[in-house]
């Protein structure tokens, strides 16, 4: 397996570490809920509003909950035109919240995401990646997109957007301008999926010797991430694996909406049924 010519830095890495009474965690990522497909809204509402004996012990997003966030004032200001389901979304989850932890790890669409956005959906912030230790095992988790790094356009986006300085800039514009930027972006991404049918299985894809750098620098031998839109394990090698969690979309045909559970009797993939 042939190194790419410039892996990510793995120096920095945050731990969590689960108290000794957790039993089973849920993981989830590329939600991607918009007011336009309420669908998908509302089987991860029925989600949330599962029975308490239901769910695990923690909750953890790894990234792209949102299709797109272009600041936490888009909950408060009446500028913005989606207000309503913005609110819907943060009341659903801070109800689940004040009983089962959530945690949240940004992704590619919903990165500014800050404080105030992450209060008022009673949710704690991961740093990507992530050494998570449970169950007598260190897991790494991340949202996958620093990993791609064969889709160099992005990468040199992604780069450019994670600066502090172009973030400032970026919040300090009217809502509004904020709102048609991001639906330019969105336009451009769309117009980059149907280049390729839409198929993602032609998108870039998580790097194995990212991965397995990243795997090493943790001390783990699985990594969980999102963001590829392909559910799958994959085998890196040496005793290490990569786990894709799936996308969700309740439209689709057939639907896609699936929950990675993970507890002593290993890693479970569970479907939800549509709302």
């Amino acid at each position: 397996m042939s190194a790419p010519s410039s892996l990510p830095s793995f120096d920095r890495l945050a731990q969590l570490r689960a108290p000794a009474h957790w039993q089973a965690v849920e993981l989830i990522s590329d939600l991607h809920l918009q007011p336009g497909e309420p669908q998908t809204f509302e089987v991860w509402r029925a989600f949330l509003q599962r029975p308490a004996a239901e769910r695990a012990d923690a909750l953890f997003i790894l990234g792209d909950l949102f299709e797109v966030w272009v600041g936490d004032d888009v909950l408060e200001s009446s500028a913005s035109t989606d207000q309503t389901f913005w609110r819907a979304c943060a009341e659903a989850l801070q109800h689940f919240s004040a009983h089962t932890p959530v945690y949240f790890m940004a992704g590619n669409r919903d990165f500014l995401l800050g404080s105030q956005g992450l209060q008022a959906c009673g949710m704690q912030g991961l740093s990507d990646p992530t050494t998570f230790d449970f169950l007598g095992q260190h897991w790494l988790l991340s949202h996958g997109d620093a990993m791609c790094l064969a889709d160099t356009d992005y990468m040199r986006f992604r780069e450019q957007v994670r600066q502090p300085a172009w973030q400032g800039e970026f919040l300090a514009r009217p809502l509004s301008e904020r709102r048609a930027i991001a639906r330019d972006l969105r336009e451009q991404s769309e117009a980059r999926k149907r280049s390729t049918a839409g198929d993602p299985s032609l998108w870039a894809d998580v790097d194995a010797a990212a991965a397995c750098a990243a795997l090493q620098a943790a001390g783990a031998h699985t990594l969980i991430h999102g963001h590829t839109h392909r559910p799958a394990v994959h085998t890196l090698g040496d005793g290490l694996q990569r786990v894709v969690l799936s996308d969700w979309d309740a439209a689709a045909h057939p639907p896609r909406a699936e929950v990675l559970r993970l507890d002593a009797q290993g890693l479970r993939r569970i479907p939800l049924p549509p709302s």
